[in-house]
């Protein structure tokens, strides 16, 4: 069945959480059975007052008359015909939520980054390499259409070779996770948790970098909270990323990016709002592009439902380049320290 239910259970109730309780909301036979939360906050379904840097604004309230809520992770995995795990929690837990829920039969979802380090990510796909069900990173750029349309041109080389692409990713500090995101040492930093979006796009247009040199700074959480990376791709395009979350307050969020083509350049900056994406073609008018589509939330989590469903793993993004995606973070951490060129 195209859109038999799927019952899923969502671990950790913060800000990513309600991001994905409104993705489900718009995907057909998503239906949400259980949560998760050690703390207690938020058990009773009231998410209203939890808030972020992107998507909807909107308040969320579960129905808990059908939802059920749990402290205790271990009693929340026998949750009766419980298929799907999603793992919202801060980024320490990962390795042990989704390897206790593989190991108890579970489809999981694990929003990104996939580990702290690299050691303990390769953990999850080992445990994942051994399960009968399916694990998948959160990479939600992939399923957004203004990247997908990015990758599009660039695999297919619609317009000529690609010559140079940048990324930019740039915040305020965060408001949300005060328990979290300001201790590196948890989170990762901006390095991580934030340009991790990037390096895993720069990997899925251009495959593992083969180099990376990095410069960067901390501001406030002990690691690097502001990042400036280029690499070596094949193909020889010039590609660069910048992410930080050391902006001062009140400057917001934007993402950007700027691919310049043999005959075209195409540039998206989410600052213009609906005119974000703006293509200008060799010898025709600039134009700006409106594409139809769900945002990668919601099309991130529908590629997992369609796996469950179809029996067939995910392949917009696969646990492996989850864990590649943090070995070059750990790359881009190194060359800021040693102030050289690092290998892949």
């Amino acid at each position: 069945m195209a859109n038999r239910p799927v019952n899923i259970g969502i671990v950790g109730l913060g800000f990513m959480a309600a991001t994905h309780v409104k993705a489900y909301a718009k995907i057909k036979g998503a239906r949400i059975v259980a949560v998760c939360n050690p703390s207690g906050r938020h058990l009773d379904g009231d998410l209203s007052r939890v808030s972020g840097n992107v998507g909807d604004p909107n308040p969320v309230r579960l129905d808990m008359a059908v939802i059920r809520g749990y402290r205790d992770y271990n009693e929340f995995l026998q949750h009766p015909n419980l298929e799907l795990v999603d793992i919202t929690s801060p980024t320490m837990t990962h390795p042990e939520l989704a390897i206790a829920a593989l190991s108890a039969g579970k489809h999981v979802v694990v929003e990104k980054p996939l580990a702290r380090t690299s050691a303990a990510a390769q953990k999850i796909v080992r445990a994942a390499q051994n399960a009968s069900t399916f694990v998948m990173p959160a990479m939600c750029l992939r399923f957004w259409p203004e990247w997908a349309y990015l990758k599009k041109l660039v695999a297919e080389e619609t317009y000529g070779r690609t010559l140079a692409v940048r990324f930019r990713r740039v915040a305020e500090p965060p408001a949300w996770g005060a328990k979290h995101f300001p201790q590196g040492a948890m989170s990762g930093g901006a390095l991580l948790d934030l340009h991790i979006h990037d390096v895993d796009f720069v990997q899925h247009l251009f495959g593992m970098p083969e180099k990376v040199v990095s410069t960067g700074y901390t501001k406030f959480s002990g690691a690097i909270d502001h990042v400036v990376t280029q690499y070596t791709v094949k193909g020889g395009a010039i590609v660069h990323a910048e992410g930080s979350w050391a902006m001062t307050k009140g400057f917001g969020f934007n993402m950007s990016y700027t691919a310049n083509f043999e005959r075209a350049t195409l540039d998206y900056d989410l600052s213009r709002g609906t005119d974000a994406l703006k293509l200008s073609v060799e010898g025709k008018k600039p134009k700006t592009l409106h594409l139809r589509g769900h945002d990668g939330y919601v099309g991130e989590l529908q590629h997992m439902l369609d796996a469950i469903r179809s029996g067939k793993a995910p392949s917009t993004v696969t646990i492996e380049e989850g864990l590649s995606a943090v070995r070059v973070c750990e790359a881009e951490e190194r060359s800021i320290s040693a102030g050289k060129a690092v290998q892949l």
